[in-house]
């Protein structure tokens, strides 16, 4: 089934009975797809292809120039071929054009009487539409088959079966390594023939092409289809295209099913997590879940939802499944309360683990098919854990990540970015635990007390001056420029400093002292020990 018919049908139409081929006559299998009566002898906008060309020759008369014009830019708009009733304009076709035609295999078709352009057009036309109308109709006959089929069938083989008896077209399926060919009473020559055009896959090859079946923004299999003609037919193509969807659709279903069946089968995973079971157990259990061993260590990410996570997120479990499996790792994905844990396990080389990693997560978080399901599930934080080559380890990349979230949540007005790894935070994870001891708030106030009671009863931004004078290393000039102020300002803050400090408030020593407990203050200011409590500890020990 076409949408075109070729010049040899178009001759076989009552009114090209006494028609005339003079030229080009190997080219009477060119594709018709429309007929145009044309009577101007400049084409070249006007025409799209496969046109059909009626003419009297009235453009071009007894010019002979004129009308090898007239021919050449029907073949450079690749024109199907030229038809031209002789008499009344034009007598004879010059030889010249003749040549030049059958040179370039370019049907020329003569009428020697008068002929009805309007009934050929109308004759043509109505045939041309009526197989377009039967061509389409085909082809949602076929769709509605493919739906029905993915209704019942559970093997995709099924499906290429079905488009192989329906168009007599050889295919084959490639999934990873593994090539199926179909139909499946294919003969050994047929085997043979589709092989090698499989192997060699040669480009621009008329009756052989290959089509990808996209999942998930990725190629998940190769499609190759074979015809025994010398070309495809559109409807052939529409065909394929329809099938190549179904499978797709077909793939994605299992794929769904299985992540489903993945997150009925994590209840091992929670014992995992929290240091519960031995490294035999967690042996075996990867390997029911894993298609390649060994891993090379592994981490775990914990994302903050906003809300719980209670809607069916399969489809984002995945697509962030597919993204990091392109980076080398394989993802067990967790779901808890507010809770999103990602248990990444490592299969390529640990020394390109982070960069590896920081690549999926910008990648997921940044997709666009992904927006919708992002905003629903409403991730707030991404804390990684630390890594770990011992499995059995896991757990404390569970522990490190969750700490990793809670100083983010603390240190919300100073994160700048929502993911982050727990070796970044450095002296924050000292704080934090020192902080669980209960007495660091007295330390703090021990060493800062006097610069804090003194800006606020002057507000003499000496806390912000000495917090930049130990960033900038005590150069006076970096720490002006940086503060806005003039020099003459800057000495008289210092030695202010020093009075409340100390004059050796600079010394190695004390200075490191003084700089962590700034960024404890820092830190006790965004966890809530926050202003109120602070004041309240000043004026106590003021008291």
């Amino acid at each position: 089934m076409k949408s075109y018919l070729t010049i040899n049908e178009v001759l076989k139409r009552k009114h090209f009975n006494s028609c005339e081929v003079i030229t080009g006559k190997v080219g009477l299998t060119n594709r018709v797809k429309w007929v145009h009566v044309m009577e101007v002898t400049r084409v070249n906008e006007l025409l799209k292809g496969n046109e059909l060309i009626l003419s009297t020759g009235v453009g071009w008369k007894e010019d002979n120039e004129l009308c090898l014009s007239f021919l050449k830019q029907l073949i450079e708009c690749q024109a199907s071929g030229l038809c031209i009733e002789l008499g009344t304009y034009t007598s004879q076709i010059p030889q010249n054009v003749i040549e030049f035609a059958n040179e370039h295999e370019f049907p020329i078709i003569l009428f020697h009487e008068e002929v009805p352009f309007v009934e050929i057009t109308q004759d043509l036309h109505a045939l041309l539409v009526n197989q377009q109308y039967l061509m389409i109709s085909n082809l949602e006959n076929y769709s509605q088959q493919l739906n029905q089929m993915l209704l019942s069938v559970n093997d995709p083989k099924d499906i290429l079966q079905h488009l192989c008896e329906s168009t007599g077209l050889l295919a084959g399926l490639r999934i990873h390594s593994e090539v199926t060919l179909f139909p499946a009473c294919l003969d050994l020559p047929q085997q043979q023939l589709l092989q090698h055009h499989i192997t060699k896959q040669k480009k621009n090859q008329s009756s052989f092409f290959t089509h990808s079946i996209q999942l998930l923004g990725e190629s998940y299999a190769e499609l190759y289809i074979l015809s025994t003609n010398d070309f495809f037919t559109e409807l052939e193509m529409l065909t394929v295209d329809r099938t190549a969807t179904a499978l797709a659709q077909h793939f994605l279903r299992d794929l769904y099913v299985e992540e489903k069946k993945r997150v009925q089968e994590t209840e091992w995973m929670v014992q995992w997590i929290n240091g519960e079971i031995s490294s035999s157990q967690i042996t075996h259990c990867l390997q029911e879940v894993l298609h390649d061993f060994p891993i090379q260590g592994g981490t775990v990410i914990c994302c903050q939802c906003i809300q719980d996570v209670k809607l069916d997120h399969t489809y984002l479990k995945l697509t962030i499944r597919a993204i990091f499996e392109q980076e080398g790792f394989h993802l067990l994905i967790l779901e808890k309360k507010r809770e999103l844990v990602l248990v990444v396990l490592n299969k390529r080389q640990v020394t390109t683990w982070r960069e590896r990693l920081e690549r999926s997560l910008n990648r997921w978080i940044n997709h666009v098919d992904l927006q919708e399901v992002n905003k629903s599930l409403a991730v707030q934080l991404i804390g990684v854990g630390q890594f770990n080559r011992r499995l059995d380890h896991i757990y404390k990349g569970y522990e490190t990540a969750r700490k990793t979230v809670s100083i983010q949540m603390t240190l919300h007005n100073q994160v700048k970015n929502h993911i982050c790894f727990y070796e970044d935070l450095h002296m924050y994870r000292i704080i934090s635990l020192v902080n669980e001891q209960r007495e660091l708030q007295e330390v703090v106030m021990e060493y800062l007390q006097p610069v804090l009671e003194y800006d606020r009863k002057f507000n003499a931004k000496l806390f912000e001056t000495l917090k930049v004078y130990l960033a900038c290393n005590g150069s006076k000039q970096e720490t002006a420029k940086r503060l806005y102020i003039v020099r003459q300002t800057l000495y008289h803050r210092i030695e202010k400093l020093e009075k409340l400090l100390g004059s050796d408030f600079m010394a190695h020593e004390k200075r490191m002292a003084i700089e962590f407990m700034i960024m404890t203050y820092d830190y006790l200011f965004a966890l809530n020990v926050s202003t109120t409590a602070i004041d309240e500890l000043e004026k106590a020990s003021l008291t």
